[in-house]
Formats: C-alpha cells, sequence, structure tokens
C-alpha cells in the first residue's frame, strides 16, 4: 500500500548514505516531504534533486553534534514545509579507535559518544516541541542490537552510545506517549552499509566475525532497515511506542548459531 506517510514531513540525519540514504527514497516513495541532515554537501545536493528538488526534498548541512545547527535542521522543515511529523535520528560513527576499553583513548570515547548518543538527545529536543504542539509525531532513533547484548567485537563506546539511545527511546515514548507522540528505537543487526565496508576494509577478520553470529547467515540490507523504519513512522504502528525493535536476523535470540 502506497502513501502510508502521505504529505507528512520527515527529517533524517545521515540521510545521505546507509540506511538513512534507504529511508530518505523509502519516505519519498510513500509520499513524504523529506528534509535531509548530513555533512556530505555534494551528495545531498544531488539527491535532494534527483528525488523531486526543493518541493520534495531538502538538503541541510548539520553538524548532528551542534545545538544551533541541530535546532537549525528542524527549523527548516517548519518552515519549508509546515510541520515536523517525522524524526529519524539516524546520524551516527563507528570509528577503527573504538576498540577495547583497555585501548581506546578519551578523546576516541567522548566524539562516538557525542556523535551517537549527544546528536540524538539535541534531535529529539529539537522537534519535540513541534510535535508536541500538533499532537502527533513519530521519533526513530537508530540504536544497535549491541544495545542489547554484548559485541562480538569490542566497540566500547559504540555499544555504550547505542545502549544510552535505547533507554533515552524508552524514556521519551513512555513521557510522551500520551501526548500523541510516539518515540521508538530501531536496533539493526549488522548491515551492508559503508560503515560495514569500512571495517571488512580495516579488518576483515573483525567483520567476519559478526557474520558467525546471525542465523540467517548474511548481513541485512539498508533496505530492510528503511522498511522498518517506515514501519515505525506510519499509522501502522500507531500501538507502539517506547519499542525496542530488532531488525538483526536473529542475532540477538541465539545462543549458538549453526554453521
Amino acid at each position: 500500500m502506497a502513501g502510508r506517510i502521505e504529505g507528512r514531513t520527515a527529517v533524517v540525519t545521515g540521510g545521505c548514505s546507509g540506511i538513512g540514504l534507504a529511508t530518505v527514497r523509502r519516505f519519498v516513495e510513500e509520499g513524504a516531504r523529506v528534509v535531509i541532515g548530513d555533512i556530505d554537501d555534494a551528495a545531498g545536493a544531488a539527491l535532494a534533486a534527483e528525488l523531486g528538488g526543493p518541493d520534495v526534498v531538502t538538503y541541510v548541512h548539520v553538524d548532528v553534534t551542534s545545538k544551533d545547527e541541530v535546532d537549525a535542521l528542524f527549523r527548516t522543515a517548519k518552515d519549508t514545509y509546515g510541520s515536523v511529523d517525522i524524526a529519524f535520528n539516524n546520524a551516527g560513527i563507528s570509528p577503527p579507535e573504538d576498540d577495547s576499553i583497555l585501548d581506546t583513548d578519551l578523546d576516541a570515547w567522548r566524539k562516538v559518544q557525542e556523535v551517537n548518543l549527544t546528536s540524538v538527545y539535541l534531535c529529539c529536543k529539537a522537534a519535540l516541541p513541534y510535535m508536541l504542539e500538533q499532537k502527533r509525531g513519530s521519533i526513530i532513533n537508530t540504536a544497535s542490537f549491541v544495545a542489547v547484548m554484548g559485541a562480538a567485537t569490542s566497540q566500547i563506546s559504540y555499544s555504550a552510545s547505542k545502549g544510552g539511545v535505547l533507554s533515552m527511546s524508552r524514556e521519551l515514548g513512555v513521557q510522551f506517549a500520551r501526548e500523541g507522540v510516539r518515540v521508538n528505537a530501531l536496533c539493526p543487526g549488522p548491515v551492508n552499509t559503508p560503515l560495514l565496508k569500512e571495517l571488512f576494509a580495516s579488518d576483515a577478520e573483525r567483520a567476519a566475525r559478526r557474520l558467525v553470529h546471525v542465523p540467517m547467515g548474511r548481513f541485512g540490507e539498508p533496505e530492510e532497515m528503511a522498511n522498518a523504519v517506515l514501519f515505525l513512522a506510519s499509522d501502522e504502528s500507531s500501538f507502539m511506542t517506547a519499542n525496542t525493535f530488532l531488525v538483526d536476523g536473529g542475532i540477538s535470540g541465539a545462543y549458538v548459531t549453526p554453521v
């Protein structure tokens, strides 16, 4: 059924690649107007033009760790399209220097926390006033399967940041449930995105260890995550909030995986 979010305005951070890019495309297919927040200006401008130009898609350069820039991102959505109905707070990083707690220095820890967790706080804080005024809205925050179980490959700050995203999403989902705003956490398993490809390029053995634990025997695709985000954004999930939405190929349900 097409048009599940027809006429709604969505803000997507990290919208120029991976899960964010697939979600932008899916949202447009389903009738939404989309504001993309990213730092890849060339890709953002090209994507906006490809998908229909300013009547449909607007690109905004945004450093998601900057409150002023995040506020401006959501203000652009409201000023341009008249509402803020969906916020997919998806921007994140997983740098190679984030490893075992024994090896990860404080600067690496802080950088990941700022991009992965503080940005979600800032985006929720910016989106909520618009949604509360409207008495409706759906916020989807990208967490991870590592928010509910230990990672097979150590990435201490990433795992901690995603646990924070999950916990914050639950609290906000409960707090605003009776005011028409739903907040859910998308928890992907390993997904075939540029982040994963970069990990394979730098440490193929480390990346391959992730696949061993996935019962379905493959990585997820960005389009599969985008379908899950669409469900959470649409009225099809109208009785869901404060939810841990795992889309992980079964990894969180497995004790051991037969090979």
